[in-house]
């Protein structure tokens, strides 16, 4: 049997290296831009090392030219069909994730609602939002903003009223008008004012996270939310072992050795030593209390290099006002986030 394993798995390689010596474009011919993929499909470099291409999801074809997520954990699977040069997603052995009575592999993408986009990896289940997220505060061309739903569209859409009387049939017709017209927009100034809020807290007490913003110091001194990448301490740490013998809390530990941020599957370019917010075994919360924000860069397997601005704790505190298990994608029964949700920051 070890034989014939062997065998097959020489066949496959040869196969395979055909494959690459026959499909690979020599010079590289690449379409001048980009395709766009649709949420939640990552944008990779195909098996050639050329052009990026969208890759393709559980379940779908996959070949050198076209290869699977790997961001998902997804590999081409040449032994489904008899045709060796095309294959099938399929997902690495892991954990399946359960929701609302409805069982998905690892791996696999679904639409919990028409508001959000998830992916189960592992066990964990990582959405990302279908719907806008911005928030526009009052303003003089805008003294009432506010969301309403309009029948027959899954998200709410933005009206202003000059009033703060509640017309609900005219805010209908001002959201529909809104929409066909495109959104109000504030014209620049050159006497802006800058009005910023302060960052919120983390949208998950362990694990990478996103906390945000509204500003508008800009150029066009118009209001736009801005987020940044947030960690307040590692998932599956042991910190209850760093508390010292006659203490109930343990505040700010630090990182022993440089570690680098991995964000959908890219690494930060440089090694850090953060600090991170302890814990505590009386039942008191500890969370950030000063924090610093600053510019992480990030390579990617494909080449790509973008950066993306990150939290760093300078001090924690220990306190009775806990927070609510309010996760990153803002729904009560999703669980923390693993995966890909940077694409949309």
């Amino acid at each position: 049997n070890f034989g014939k394993d062997f065998t097959c798995l020489c066949f496959a390689f040869v196969s395979l290296t055909n494959t690459a010596a026959h499909d690979c474009p020599q010079p590289c011919a690449c379409p001048a831009d980009s395709p766009l993929c649709p949420l939640g499909t990552s944008l990779v470099l195909d098996g050639c090392g050329c052009c990026k291409v969208c890759a393709r999801q559980l379940g779908e074809p996959c070949s050198l030219l076209e290869p699977c997520d790997h961001h998902k954990a997804l590999y081409c699977d040449y032994t489904v069909l008899s045709d060796t040069e095309t294959g099938i997603c399929m997902a690495q052995e892991g954990q399946t994730c359960d929701l609302g009575g409805a069982t998905f592999r690892s791996g696999e993408s679904f639409q919990p609602s028409c508001k959000h986009h998830c992916v189960c990896m592992n066990g964990e289940i990582g959405c990302v939002p279908m719907c806008a997220s911005d928030v526009r505060l009052p303003s003089p061309d805008c003294p009432y903003p506010h969301r309403i739903q309009i029948p027959g569209k899954c998200c709410e859409e933005w009206v202003c009223e000059q009033t703060s009387q509640d017309h609900n049939y005219q805010s209908v017709v001002a959201s529909q008008q809104v929409s066909s017209h495109g959104p109000l927009r504030e014209t620049p100034s050159d006497n802006c004012i800058v009005q910023t809020t302060e960052w919120s807290k983390c949208s998950a007490t362990c694990g990478m996270a996103i906390s945000s913003r509204i500003t508008n110091d800009n150029q066009r001194c118009q209001l736009e939310r801005q987020t940044r990448i947030c960690i307040v301490r590692p998932c599956n740490s042991q910190q209850e072992k760093e508390i010292k013998k006659g203490k109930k809390c343990t505040r700010t530990p630090k990182a022993q050795e440089g570690i680098r941020f991995e964000l959908s599957g890219c690494l930060s370019t440089r090694l850090y030593k953060p600090k991170f917010c302890g814990v505590c075994t009386d039942n008191r919360c500890c969370t950030p209390h000063t924090t610093i924000t600053t510019e992480v860069e990030f390579f990617c397997p494909e080449g790509d290099v973008f950066t993306k601005k990150m939290m760093f704790i300078k001090t924690c505190s220990c306190h009775h006002d806990c927070p609510q298990d309010n996760d990153i994608f803002l729904v009560s029964y999703m669980r923390r986030m693993v995966g890909d949700y940077e694409s949309s920051m």
